[in-house]
């Protein structure tokens, strides 16, 4: 199937992109990576009567460790992220979750503004961003604003992003000597949408962990935060975390509720033993 006609327009600002936006009334789209747009637009899901380009404004890619604090342009692609020694050494939960993102091909030009303003449920960089605490920077028609992770995400495929808004720059705290990172992801396919997945954060001193976040993706509508499982982490019992697992997938064609709720304990077990492994 070919898409529905549409007009283009390549944005030479971030003004100029929210100002197409506004123009067409919603019935616009950004055009970053393409790599879920252009399969929506091919599968007729999506009939916008315009695309904006924002590839080609400039100071919306690259990645900045200022302040204690990690950021990263809208625009910044997955493979810039999976080689970045930046990254690596800065954020270690997005150097983990990157190799399981699509496969080679949708890394190179897939970008992480595109995959957190998407919000697919089964992706791994919102989970990542919300267990990373983190925020993103928005620029719309009454002027830039800052959404922390946990008030951004809305529903299935909702987020606080209106229809003239653009995501610029998602920001989160670098990590530091006490961080511990786990992610971990279960697939049919490598490289397909996981039926489950787990990104988490600790802050650890020797024994002692505190600041527990345990994120996990494709088990509801958008990241869920299993609270009760990390307060059980933080007292040190796997088995308690396990049984505290405030879980209620739903059943989709990937695999059973019940089955995505086995998997997820299963999960919490590998990814605590990652927790328990200093930082390099």
């Amino acid at each position: 199937m070919k898409p529905a006609p549409f007009a283009y327009a390549r944005a030479r600002s971030v003004d100029h992109a929210a100002a197409l936006l506004g123009e067409h009334h919603g019935e616009a789209k950004l055009l970053a990576g393409g790599q879920s747009l252009i399969a929506t637009l091919n599968m007729r899901l999506s009939s916008p009567s315009l695309l904006v380009d924002i590839n080609h404004i400039p100071g919306l890619d690259g990645v900045t460790v200022k302040d204690g604090m990690v950021e990263i342009g809208a625009l910044t692609r997955h493979v810039t992220l999976e080689r970045s020694a930046e990254i690596a050494k800065h954020a270690p939960l997005i150097a983990l979750a990157m190799p399981h993102i699509a496969h080679p091909a949708i890394r190179n030009r897939g970008t992480i503004g595109g995959s957190i303003a998407f919000a697919d449920p089964a992706a791994e960089l919102p989970a990542c961003l919300l267990a990373l605490d983190g925020e993103g920077d928005i620029a719309g028609p009454d002027g830039a604003r800052t959404v922390s992770a946990q008030d951004f995400f809305k529903g299935l495929f909702e987020t606080a992003l209106g229809p003239h808004d653009i995501l610029t720059a998602v920001r989160f705290p670098a990590a530091s000597a006490q961080t511990r990172v786990g992610f971990a992801e279960l697939a049919r396919r490598h490289g397909d949408y996981a039926m489950v997945g787990l990104a988490a954060v600790v802050q650890a001193s020797g024994t002692r962990r505190t600041d527990v976040r345990l994120v996990y993706f494709g088990v509801g509508a958008m990241p869920v935060r299993v609270r009760k499982a990390e307060d059980a982490l933080a007292g040190g019992s796997i088995d308690d975390a396990v049984k505290a697992l405030d879980l209620d997938p739903p059943d989709d064609i990937q695999a059973t509720g019940a089955v995505k709720r086995h998997l997820a304990g299963v999960l919490l077990r590998r990814v605590a033993a990652q927790l328990a492994e200093p930082r390099l």
